[in-house]
């Protein structure tokens, strides 16, 4: 696993052990960040469900200006230090070690909370009910968390569907590589 481009291009990245995480693949995330080029450089980025950093530590790469990984593992949690001290960072990130659930609702309750423009979820494929519960969350009590024009992308197994809306999220786009996909939400400017 590596960082495909940006300033730490080509840097490799660990992994956590065992079958509990499944770190996004590299053609996956060359894909993903294709499709976010234009909106990354400067952005505030969410990761969560973040595992080994690796998605993150990519948009880190690629010019966001804040990145914040969310995990609750310790075993990933460890990997995700690891992998930001061997490519020598040191700002421009925070790690919040929790639930994502319960992240993103003191964040949305919290007063003058953070936005994003881009947030991506990977929750362990096992853990189906994720999906909707995070999607729900971004799409109704926690949409004060979504930057104007905002991108929610979930990576997803291929033959799992999801919805076409939750709450105020709509999906605009669904990518299939191999047996995962990716769907890209966004704020349905109608309601």
């Amino acid at each position: 696993m590596r960082i495909i481009a940006g300033l730490l291009r080509s840097r490799s990245l660990q992994a956590p052990p065992g079958l509990n995480t499944r770190p996004t693949s590299d053609r996956l995330r060359e894909t993903l960040f294709n499709v976010l080029a234009p909106r990354i450089e400067g952005a505030a980025f969410l990761d969560l469900y973040a595992g080994s950093g690796a998605v993150g530590l990519e948009a880190v790469s690629r010019g966001a200006a804040r990145v914040e990984f969310v995990e609750k593992a310790p075993a990933a949690l460890r990997v995700l230090r690891g992998n930001l001290e061997r490519l020598s960072l040191t700002a421009g990130f925070r790690i919040h070690a929790a639930a994502v659930g319960v992240f993103l609702r003191r964040a949305a309750a919290a007063q003058n909370s953070e936005r994003y423009d881009v947030l991506f979820l990977d929750p362990p494929y096992d853990a189906a009910a994720e999906y909707a519960a995070t999607l729900n969350l971004l799409g109704g009590a926690g949409a004060g968390l979504l930057a104007e024009g905002a991108v929610v992308v979930a990576e997803h197994r291929r033959k799992e569907r999801l919805e076409e809306r939750y709450g105020s999220l709509e999906r605009t786009r669904l990518l299939e590589q191999g047996d995962a996909a990716l769907s890209f939400y966004a704020t349905n400017e109608r309601e």
